[in-house]
């Protein structure tokens, strides 16, 4: 049976985040120049939330898409089932821009390294950034976050489920911890 353990609450997700947002707009001089990329699914809501976040500082909107990364994952053909493809919408321009990526959970870097991949479909951007809520460990590729919400150290099986509260759900991070003899899920970036 895996145990699961609330790691962040709501608080401290709102804490995360707006600590994340502040240093987004230290770390660029403000937000001129800042545009903010979910990966779908986990980092939707976290941009979404972000954006609104960084609007409120700056007194300006920060334009936001999304884009799924499945068709450029160097593990798509390893899967046992079909996996689902969603809609990329990123309707501005990035060339030039500063794009910061954003993702609930950086575990292996797989996913960062299609999304930068796919990125490149789009333009040739100044620079990519990386926002993520928890970051995990376990990296394969050499790739860091340039802001962090919370480093979690995990054991490899275990999973981070991360929750945006929408209507009367609460925000929260849970990690769940693996069986001790539980198999390690494959290709499956989040752990979630």
């Amino acid at each position: 049976m895996s145990k699961e353990r609330k790691i962040l609450d709501s608080d401290a997700v709102k804490r995360a985040m707006t600590r994340i947002a502040h240093e987004v707009v230290e770390r660029n001089k403000g937000v001129e120049s800042v545009v903010l990329v979910g990966i779908r699914k986990g980092g939707e809501p976290m941009a979404r939330r972000l954006a609104q976040l960084l609007t409120e500082i700056e007194g300006r909107p920060v334009p936001r898409g999304f884009m799924d990364v499945t068709m450029y994952r160097d593990d798509i053909f390893h899967q046992k089932t079909h996996p689902k493809v969603h809609k990329t919408e990123i309707d501005f321009d990035i060339e030039g821009k500063v794009v910061v990526l954003v993702d609930d959970v950086l575990f292996t870097g797989r996913t960062i390294r299609a999304a930068m991949d796919a990125l490149m479909d789009f333009g040739r951007p100044r620079s990519i950034q990386l926002a993520v809520l928890v970051d995990r460990g376990h990296r394969e590729l050499p790739i860091r976050a340039d802001f962090v919400g919370r480093n979690l150290p995990t054991a490899r099986g275990d999973r981070v489920k991360v929750k945006f509260g929408e209507g009367a759900e609460e925000d929260q991070v849970v990690l769940i911890e693996a069986e001790e003899n539980a198999a390690e899920p494959a290709g499956n970036e989040g752990g979630k």
